[in-house]
């Protein structure tokens, strides 16, 4: 993996220096004059040959273009100014500030990126503290290639993309003891949106996409977008995963 697709790592696996590594290829410019915007994608992580290897891959994604890759989320608000990508592949565990860290400080930025966490480590608590965070996804790092390509691509849409053993786990972390409180906390949320924000909200929690609701709810799906981004706000929730939840916890 060390045919210059992503150059600049020490022999430690680490970047030096505070900004990210340079992708090589002509693939890096972009799409061709009069093709749609590519979507930008930032890689995280603090393997050398999983960098490499990421950003080969995404090489040969149509509309997909890697701007840049760092090794520590420290680097990562530098790299998202000199970058601006429309999404962050992350990694959890990496010396200096780990990528959960990373991710809540991103998220609370105006241009905010958005975060699928890419990792081996699936344990309850990276899960729930990543989503907690802002991440709009969560994959194991055996996804396929196209998985990975797809759920990039769900994110920008505004679409949670969660590998399913995350799922099954988010399905089972929902204790009994909690569940009381959890509830009240949900309703309540639920209660301060209008009757059409609610409905919208309902919708988002079966995990219907926005084009799906739009037809369900005769409005457009700009509309359906408008109304989601009021309830984020309202709820002070940051995606529609935290949406979902709520939804899920109130039922």
């Amino acid at each position: 993996m060390s045919d210059g697709h992503v150059s600049g790592p020490t022999s430690d696996g680490h970047v030096s220096g505070p900004t990210s590594e340079p992708v090589s290829g002509s693939e890096s410019a972009g799409p061709p004059v009069g093709a749609s915007a590519a979507i930008r994608v930032l890689i995280v992580d603090d393997d050398a040959l999983v960098r490499a290897g990421l950003t080969l891959m995404l090489k040969g994604a149509p509309t997909l273009q890697v701007v840049g890759a760092v090794a520590d989320g420290a680097q990562v608000q530098a790299a998202i100014a000199e970058h601006s990508p429309d999404v962050v592949l992350m990694d959890i565990r990496m010396a200096g500030v780990d990528g959960i860290e990373a991710t809540r400080g991103l998220r609370a930025r105006r241009d905010a990126p958005e975060v699928i966490i890419l990792t081996t480590f699936d344990a309850d608590e990276h899960v729930f503290r990543a989503l907690r965070a802002g991440a709009g996804g969560f994959l194991l790092k055996d996804t396929s290639p196209e998985g990975i390509v797809e759920a990039i691509r769900r994110v920008v849409a505004g679409e949670p993309s969660l590998s399913p053993s995350v799922t099954r786990r988010l399905i089972a972390h929902l204790l009994p003891e909690e569940d009381d409180r959890r509830k009240a906390d949900a309703r309540r949320v639920l209660s301060a949106l209008s009757d059409r924000e609610r409905e919208v909200a309902l919708a988002v929690g079966q995990g219907k996409t926005n084009a799906v609701i739009a037809g369900e709810l005769h409005m457009s799906v700009g509309t359906v977008k408008g109304y989601i981004s009021r309830i984020l706000t309202k709820a002070g929730l940051d995606n529609r995963v935290q949406l979902a939840l709520v939804v899920h916890d109130a039922s």
